[in-house]
């Protein structure tokens, strides 16, 4: 850690905050069905989503050599750079939790670092064979997958057991999502938690202290590994709710198929060095999972809402990291500026968070007051079929002037106010 410098310093800080807020923000993609279906307990889910994400960060480094030598071109790229491109990538994660979207973090970084490069060295600092090819492609093509692999999991797993709903085997699949959602925080750390390693690892080529195409030192391994731990253990448990109850219903063999199928599709990437979106793998696994059981339904307004976050991601903190930069450029005091942005900017998100908090006492429950009661206003197609629908043989429904709604049971023939039946012929 030699010819540590205070900027250098800074910009390794500024890393492993963002590596926090990574761990919050993409907790879900292991534990919101998890905790939804009742599998585990919420607190202790983000416990164990947490050892095992620290664990993962041990077991590869080849996104970290992705993030620091193939996105931008190291050479000519100044330290100010990265620390710009972490101020985009920080405020999008902090915008998108306090909306409750599971945008990607991923693509939070990789915005913010190709933004902020195009506005210190032009568009020769990027490498778009490369962004295309490891970021593009498999943002488009992993949440496919996942969510192929896992609407068929779960149109087997219904096909094969004639009863799911039975007790004994809803507790099997519950055990089942235990250990698929420790595979899925596993597979996390393999991916998300490199990136924070790469690019401190980029920031210590940019001041000389390892050369290009180094791996990560350890210290830089154990410091992302606690990060991302850490920030996981606090749980986004705004996110944790869209996940588990905004997008679809997940019982628990659902829930087991999503992450499962999430996992492989991780751990695939992470050994070939894709840099992908754990974040939009998930949700696609849980949306595949939906539409997967008969009767299944997804809330396609949420999903759109996730969708357009997705899209905006990457240009969006590209656009805040370009700014940071910028300011950056004009000197200390621009850098002085750009951490006041960053540290204002986060404290007002945070403020507005307070307003309605979301904890492990009410992600479960369908309004935010801890009530798990299903009383939301139906939506238009929903109350246009009701409209239209005849109510079943047998039953008269009655509208009280209040809006109450009953009952009545048509009289049976054996019923004293029934009408006479009429008279035989003769």
């Amino acid at each position: 850690m030699e010819h540590i410098t205070l900027l250098l310093a800074i910009v390794v800080v500024t890393a492993l905050v963002f590596d926090f807020t990574n761990g919050f923000h993409d907790t879900a993609n292991a534990m919101a069905t998890t905790i939804s279906t009742g599998a585990l307990k919420p607190k202790t889910a983000v416990a164990m989503s947490a050892v095992l994400n620290l664990v993962g960060a041990f077991l590869s480094v080849e996104v970290a050599k992705t993030i620091s030598g193939g996105i931008i071109n190291e050479e000519g790229i100044r330290t100010e750079v990265i620390f710009a491109a972490l101020v985009g990538a920080i405020l999008w994660n902090l915008l998108t939790w306090l909306l409750g979207l599971p945008s990607s973090s991923s693509h939070a970084l990789f915005g913010g670092l190709i933004g902020a490069a195009v506005m210190s060295a032009g568009w020769s600092a990027v490498n778009g064979s490369t962004i295309v090819t490891k970021v593009l492609i498999p943002a488009v093509a992993a949440p496919l997958v996942a969510g192929l692999a896992a609407m068929a999991a779960t149109r087997l797993t219904y096909k094969i057991k004639a009863n799911p709903e039975a007790k004994a085997t809803a507790k099997g699949y519950r055990a089942g999502q235990i250990a698929s959602a420790g595979l899925v925080s596993l597979a996390h750390g393999t991916n998300d938690a490199q990136k924070t390693m790469g690019i401190i690892t980029l920031a210590l080529v940019t001041q000389g202290v390892v050369a290009p195409g180094s791996n990560p030192p350890l210290w830089v391994i154990v410091s992302a590994g606690v990060a991302i731990a850490l920030g996981t253990y606090l749980g986004g448990w705004r996110i944790i709710r869209t996940m588990g109850k905004g997008l679809t219903d997940l019982q628990p063999q659902q829930g087991f198929a999503a992450q499962t199928s999430a996992a492989t599709v991780i751990l695939a990437s992470s050994h070939l060095g894709f840099s992908l979106s754990t974040t939009q793998s998930c949700s696609g696994a849980v949306m595949g999972a939906g539409l997967g059981r008969k009767g299944g339904v997804v809330r396609w307004s949420t999903a759109t809402r996730m969708f357009v976050a997705w899209g905006l991601t990457l240009p969006a903190a590209g656009l805040v990291g370009a700014a940071a930069e910028f300011l950056t450029k004009q000197g200390p005091w621009g850098i002085a500026a750009t951490a006041v942005v960053l540290v204002g900017g986060s404290a007002v998100i945070w403020t507005l968070s307070r307003r309605q908090p979301v904890d492990h006492t009410n992600v479960t429950a369908d309004d935010l007051d801890g009530n798990d009661s299903d009383s939301g206003t139906p939506g238009v197609v929903t109350t246009a079929i009701a409209a239209v629908t005849p109510p079943p043989a047998g039953t008269v429904a009655a509208v009280a002037d209040d809006g109450l709604k009953t009952t009545i049971h048509a009289p049976g023939p054996n019923d004293p106010a029934a009408p006479p039946a009429p008279a035989a012929a003769v």
